[in-house]
């Protein structure tokens, strides 16, 4: 008997001239003249030897199967053929991976490179549109946040405007309240600190410190100045002179920093200042007091702004805004306290309160609401300003002050003849075109 060796050495020989899996066409190879173990091999596609052997032993033709040369050459053959076909098909697949992965592409592996392509740019527009959804959740919760902070930044404002002004009514002595609204922000600034709302500095240095100073008390008078006007006139009077602002920021760049307006920026000059000129000649509750400290307060607040870029004060570390304008509130404190102190004494108390026949309990807390929205407003003034450009601010900050001249009216019942809102409106929409055009035409410095 040959052994298996034998009959694949046979059928690697033969192998050459088959054109087909029935390799002879004598009767020996066709399924009439084979044996029937070879036909059963063969109809099972059994490739191993062991089982092939089995299946002869089981249908007695052993002898015959030894006997038939072609026959051994016809099974050798088929299940060598069978091997070598998977081994290539193997090789196939792992060539056209590879040269997939190479980056060139055979005809042969065509079709899994299409799938495979398929796949990566489904892959990557369902990455990209994951993407896109999470930038526009993003962007609309930035939005939110933003909406919310304008929000908070009126709102704050007109109660501050609201209780202000009640308190300043019964409770004249303006000092004494703006020293208190100083007081209370101070409170809110060392509660934030501690508590770990914000980081406080971690440390100041004495240049700073001086550098920072020169701010802190054009602050605190252009807060003494507004609620000085306040307790005079009416407040939607007070926010109409409030929005000459510009005037003076023109007016005071062009004297200590060399800044030359541009023509177009003066033009918008003009309605701010005619449509002020007309409410104040049509306002009822005019006096020269209150008219002479909101435009004090114009000045002041102005110059603050004007200190801030020919100082430069550095926010280094955690010296930002937020805390840039706390430093600023406690030293504000600090700063008026003597004055406070020397020009109206010691006025807010319960005994002096009663003596005058106020209730206590509602003047006490209007001025502590009022000392928390006026930190507050300005806190969240300073907030959105880190998140807008200043024109944006610009323009947010005139929408305030419609806002709050519109309230006020409402609340208060101020008569307000048709002249007067003319002349309001006038200046307002000066302002805001002013705010539009400064970001657009930049001034020159004077060399």
């Amino acid at each position: 008997m040959q052994s298996w060796a034998s009959m694949k050495a046979m059928a690697a020989v033969s192998a050459p001239q088959a054109p087909s899996r029935m390799l002879c066409n004598a009767s020996c190879c066709k399924p009439s003249g084979m044996p029937q173990g070879v036909r059963i091999i063969m109809a099972r596609g059994i490739s191993s030897s062991r089982e092939a052997a089995a299946v002869l032993q089981q249908s007695q033709h052993r002898s015959s199967f030894v006997a038939r040369d072609s026959d051994l050459k016809v099974i050798g053959f088929n299940l060598l053929s069978s091997s070598s076909s998977r081994r290539a098909r193997q090789e196939d697949v792992v060539e056209a991976r590879a040269t997939t992965a190479a980056g060139g592409g055979t005809e042969s592996a065509g079709e899994g490179e299409a799938a495979d392509s398929g796949t990566v740019v489904e892959t990557a527009a369902t990455q990209q549109q994951a993407d896109v959804d999470g930038s526009s959740t993003s962007e609309w919760g930035k939005t939110l946040r933003l909406g919310s902070l304008f929000g908070l930044w009126y709102l704050f404002n007109i109660y501050f405007n609201i209780y202000n002004k009640q308190v300043l009514k019964v409770f004249p002595f303006p000092i004494t309240i703006t020293n208190l609204q100083f007081a209370v922000g101070g409170v809110i600034v060392l509660l934030m600190w501690v508590t770990g709302l914000h980081k406080k500095p971690s440390s100041i240095s004495q240049n700073q410190l001086l550098a920072i100073l020169p701010l802190a008390c054009v602050h605190t008078l252009g807060n003494l100045f507004t609620n000085m006007s306040l307790g005079k006139v009416a407040v939607s009077f007070t926010h109409t002179i409030k929005a000459m602002e510009p005037f003076f920021s023109v007016l005071l760049s062009a004297a200590f920093l060399g800044e030359v307006p541009n023509p177009l920026v003066v033009a918008t000059l003009v309605p701010i200042v005619g449509g002020v000129a007309l409410a104040s000649l049509t306002e009822a509750s005019f006096n020269w007091a209150g008219f002479l400290s909101a435009m004090a307060s114009n000045v002041t607040f102005q110059s603050r702004n004007v200190l801030s870029k020919k100082l430069m004060v550095k926010k280094e570390g955690s010296l930002d805004n937020i805390n840039l304008f706390s430093i600023i509130t406690l030293m504000s404190f600090f700063l008026l306290t003597p004055a406070t102190l020397l020009v109206e004494g010691v006025r807010f108390t319960p005994s002096y309160l009663q003596a005058a026949g106020l209730d206590v309990k509602v003047v006490a807390t209007r001025a502590l609401l009022a000392g928390i929205c006026f930190h507050s407003y300005q806190q969240v003034s300073y907030m959105i300003l880190a998140k807008v450009t200043p024109v944006t601010h610009s323009v947010g900050n005139c929408v305030k002050r419609v806002i709050v001249i519109v309230t006020s009216v409402l609340f208060f019942r101020t008569p307000v003849s048709t002249v007067n809102a003319l002349g309001t409106g006038i200046a307002l929409t000066g302002v805001f075109v002013y705010s539009q055009v400064k970001s657009k035409k930049g001034d020159k410095k004077i060399k």
